[in-house]
């Protein structure tokens, strides 16, 4: 067998940590898995996988030649990349990485015309609120929301991200109607714990004029339709992007609350590293994006954003 098979093998059990998952995608039986990982360790002198019947873990060995094996299979991949864009066809697997709410509400549905329109491409699409290391999880691309810290990485703008104050007609009902950012501290604020603001809602005015505001309030979560579903229950007011709570305004189940404040804008980003740039693949996934969500995305429509 083929060194750069027991490689890749040994790394999707180190990431599934489980021989039975990367059995799975791999398209192998455990046994074969198996019997890769020790055919790799035979060969090396080392124990790389620690085997219990409960959990696998890897050695402090495993996990410095996982690193190095990653590295080495991304630059393979890449090269193999390089020949495609050179030939300008956009082919092999992508694998993205984007956050929960946003990758199931607009980012999936994105995927089908560009599939349709590059059929030798292919997407793996991996959905959660983390932040990764790209190079490291070997990622190809990433959808981040927000404002982006000084990193080594390129980015490109998708689209704003735009944040409005909302609670539920029943909330209002039952507690009244802030008619100032500091009136906010005397309700239930829901809290978005993977937030860079922290407890504070930052707010910004028409005429321009800033409010941070100190929230408090007995819901946290780190998932945005989490936030969602307890805001639309009556637990309190939230701050929320548009992308999420849109239709819930437009359909009256959620209503903006001090509709001259919104939250400072920030941005809908794809991020991919540099080594990575020319790639077809990404280039066409990021132009697929930008004009699937409009420099006024169909999200904001009819929240008065447009223009």
């Amino acid at each position: 067998m083929d060194r750069l098979t027991l490689m890749d093998t040994f790394v999707k059990v180190a990431e599934m940590e489980s021989f039975s998952q990367a059995a799975d995608r791999l398209g192998l039986s455990r046994s074969v898995v198996s019997k890769y990982v020790s055919a790799l360790e035979d060969h090396l002198g080392v124990r790389l996988v620690n085997r219990t019947t409960r959990r696998l873990s890897l050695t402090e060995v495993g996990e410095a030649y996982r690193l190095r094996c990653q590295t080495i299979l991304a630059d393979l991949e890449e090269a193999d990349r390089a020949v495609g864009a050179l030939h300008g066809t956009p082919s092999g697997t992508l694998r993205v990485n984007a956050p929960m709410s946003f990758g199931f509400l607009h980012l999936a549905p994105a995927i089908p015309a560009l599939l349709a329109a590059h059929p030798t491409l292919s997407v793996d699409m991996d959905l959660n609120d983390r932040f990764v290391d790209l190079v490291s999880d070997g990622f190809d691309v990433a959808v981040r929301i927000g404002s982006l810290p000084d990193s080594s990485l390129i980015a490109t703008r998708l689209a704003p991200l735009r944040l409005v104050v909302c609670a539920s007609p029943a909330y209002l009902a039952r507690r009244g109607e802030p008619k100032h950012p500091r009136d906010l501290e005397d309700h239930e604020c829901l809290i978005y714990t993977l937030q860079r603001f922290g407890e504070m809602y930052p707010l910004v005015h028409l005429d321009g004029t800033r409010a941070d505001v100190a929230i408090r309030g007995r819901f946290k979560a780190n998932n945005g339709d989490a936030i969602r579903a307890a805001t639309l229950g009556g637990a309190g007011i939230c701050i929320s992007p548009t992308f999420l709570c849109g239709d819930d305004l437009r359909d009256g189940r959620l209503v903006r609350v001090l509709p001259d404040w919104v939250g400072r804008e920030m941005g809908i980003n794809a991020v991919y590293p540099h080594n990575r740039h020319l790639s077809a693949k990404v280039r066409v996934f990021v132009d697929h994006l930008r004009q699937w969500c409009g420099k006024d995305p169909y999200w904001d429509q009819d929240l008065g954003f447009e223009g």
